[in-house]
This record gives structure tokens, C-alpha cells and sequence, in this order.
């Protein structure tokens, strides 16, 4: 019995380094929790901050001061946008990298660039993208198109890392949908792809690989 084992678990062995080698799965379920509550923190401060309400369009009179671009919003709305995203990446690869070495991985392998090149190269394209949109005065459709070009990199990435990626960018692509078709909720939208989809998609994560 124990003969018939072996070869069984030498497959498992094999299926499991050839996982490590092309797969990054170092992520913790935690990191999309902790992502999720900084946006719903950076939001929060963005709506108090825009003092929005009702049916009024967010940043209608926030974009323009006497005709010209406010400046003290965009200083905001990048310092706010900074600091959630700050956050968000020093607490996923401080918990990714305590994950790997309990685990005896790697952090910085093939798989871990090739994860980070598929990743940073939508995000990079959507962020010179929601420039030119800010420079055109399309203020409304950033919000929208942060969504989706990150749930295209979400995607892009899946395939170096948890297939369940896959899942969460499709969700987030979609929410970046309706929010280009109900632009004046952009900051409604950005706070549930963000926040409350990050938390949930954390909290099914840890609990299917973690727990």
C-alpha cells in the first residue's frame, strides 16, 4: 500500500514546484481585507471632504474655481489616492512576504516579475489614460476608468498568480461599467470595487487558502 503511495505523492511534489515556479501564490487574503477598509477610509475622507450629498454630481464644484482648475481638490484627491494606495501595497507585501517565508517560498522569483510586469502594464496605461481624461476636464469618468483599467490588470495578472484574480477584475471591470453609465456616483462606485469588493473577495480568499 504504502509502494502505491509514493508514486502518488512524488506527483503531488512535481504539481506543487511546478506551481511555485509559474504561479505566484505568496498573496494573502488579509492584504484584499486591509486594501478594502484603506479605500473605504480614503472615500470616506474624499465624500466629507467634497461634503457631497443626494443626487448632487460629486465634483461639479469642486474642479473649477473661478473658471480655472482648483487646485486644492486635485491636491486632494492625489494625496488621498496616494496614501489608500501606499498603504494598500506596503501591507500585501508585508503579509505576502511573511506568508512565503513560512512557507519556505520565494518572495522575488520569475513568477513574482512576471505578476508585476502584467500588472503594472494596464495600470500604467489606465493612469496616463485618466490624466489625459483630468487634463480634458473629464473629471467624472476617472473614477470609472480606475475601475477598469484595474480590473483589466487583475485579469492580465491572473494568469501568474491565484485564478481567482480572474474573478475579482471581471467584478471590478463591471463596476467600472456602471459607473461610466451613472457618472455623477463615480466616488459611490470607486468605494464599493475598492473597498467592499476587496474585503469580501479578502475574507473568501483567506478562509479558502488560509484557514
Amino acid at each position: 500500500m504504502e509502494k502505491q503511495q509514493e508514486p502518488l505523492e512524488t506527483l503531488s511534489e512535481i504539481r506543487s514546484m511546478m506551481e511555485r515556479s509559474t504561479r505566484f501564490i505568496s498573496l494573502n487574503g488579509l492584504s484584499g481585507v486591509f486594501a478594502g477598509v484603506f479605500a473605504l477610509m480614503g472615500a470616506a475622507a474624499a465624500w466629507f471632504y467634497l461634503n457631497s450629498g443626494g443626487d448632487k454630481l460629486y465634483y461639479e464644484n469642486a474642479i473649477l474655481e473661478n473658471g480655472k482648475a482648483n487646485i486644492s481638490f486635485y491636491t486632494f484627491v492625489f494625496t488621498d489616492a496616494f496614501l489608500v494606495l501606499f498603504a494598500s501595497i506596503t501591507v500585501a507585501v508585508s503579509l505576502s512576504v511573511r506568508k512565503a517565508r513560512k512557507n519556505g517560498y520565494r518572495i522575488w522569483d520569475n513568477s513574482a516579475r512576471r505578476l508585476l510586469i502584467n500588472m503594472i502594464t494596464p495600470l500604467a496605461g489606465g493612469g496616463i489614460f485618466c490624466l489625459i481624461l483630468i487634463y480634458h476636464g473629464q473629471v467624472g469618468l476617472v473614477a470609472p476608468a480606475t475601475l477598469i483599467f484595474y480590473g483589466l490588470a487583475l485579469v492580465n495578472a491572473s494568469k501568474y498568480t491565484i485564478h481567482d484574480i480572474r474573478y475579482l477584475g471581471i467584478t471590478e471591470m463591471i463596476i467600472g461599467l456602471f459607473a461610466s453609465v451613472w457618472i455623477g456616483y463615480g466616488l459611490l462606485f470607486w468605494a464599493i470595487g475598492f473597498g467592499i469588493v476587496h474585503i469580501f473577495y479578502g475574507i473568501v480568499m483567506y478562509l479558502k487558502y488560509e484557514k
